[in-house]
């Protein structure tokens, strides 16, 4: 821990690195060592018990947070014709096709945090895959992107509420945002619940063992807190 500044090392010291935490606990652990001066992010973060190199046991979902994520979402749609006026009016940030495009590929334009497109632009969509691919960006139906026009005002929608991906990441861990620490206790373990249940029902059909083997919580820049895993996933999710 000597790396870490005075700050992080005062605010480790509130927690039991040998204890795993009821759910309720943890997160008030997490709001205590918070120390940041701006509203610290609260994230989870999962060691799971599956090998991301096969495919039969990749985790891969969405989950809408009931009280969101505190954040503003900037949203981007690759669409044309019907599809971009339906999501210019549903509130999308930013709307175009080519024009899009050339400004990813030309001056490595990225101002955005999520991007949606038709089925129909896939195909021009696609050609970005080393732009966007790592930098999660690029739309993708199992994260729910790549929508019809029909559906693109519910998912703005959704999206603008609080809709997150989780996704294992090349090392077997996820890491997932489920508020702001200025969030009441109750909200965050609302927000909580609904993640672990979503992860919980993404199980994979090759996951053997232990299926969430690590499980902590965190707020941005601050110590990690260990919660018991059995009660995290007995949480009763409204």
């Amino acid at each position: 821990m000597a790396s870490h500044g005075r700050k992080y090392r005062e605010a480790a010291k509130l927690i039991n690195p040998a204890e795993n935490y009821a759910p309720v606990e943890a997160i008030s652990l997490v709001k205590k060592t918070a120390y940041t001066k701006f509203d610290a992010t609260v994230e989870v973060h999962l060691r799971m018990g599956v090998d991301p190199r096969q495919a039969d046991q990749q985790v891969r979902g969405v989950v809408l947070l009931p009280h969101g994520t505190g954040k503003k979402v900037r949203i981007l749609v690759f669409a044309e014709g019907d599809a971009a006026r339906a999501a210019e009016e549903a509130g999308a940030d930013f709307v175009g096709s080519d024009d899009i495009v050339k400004k990813i590929q030309e001056q490595n334009w990225l101002d955005f945090d999520v991007a949606i497109a038709t089925p129909q632009l896939m195909g021009k969509v696609g050609r970005m895959g080393k732009i966007l691919g790592p930098r999660g960006l690029m739309p993708n139906p199992k994260a729910g992107t790549v929508v019809s026009a029909e559906d693109l005002p519910r998912t703005i929608t959704e999206l603008r509420m609080g809709r997150v991906e989780f996704r294992l990441d090349k090392t077997g861990n996820m890491h997932v945002p489920i508020g702001k620490v200025s969030f009441s206790d109750q909200s965050l373990i609302e927000n909580f619940g609904a993640l672990v249940d979503a992860i919980q029902r993404a199980k994979p059909s090759g996951a053997k063992g232990n299926y969430i083997r690590r499980l902590y919580l965190a707020p941005t820049m601050g110590p990690g807190v260990k919660v018991d895993i059995l009660q995290a996933v007995s949480l009763k999710v409204a």
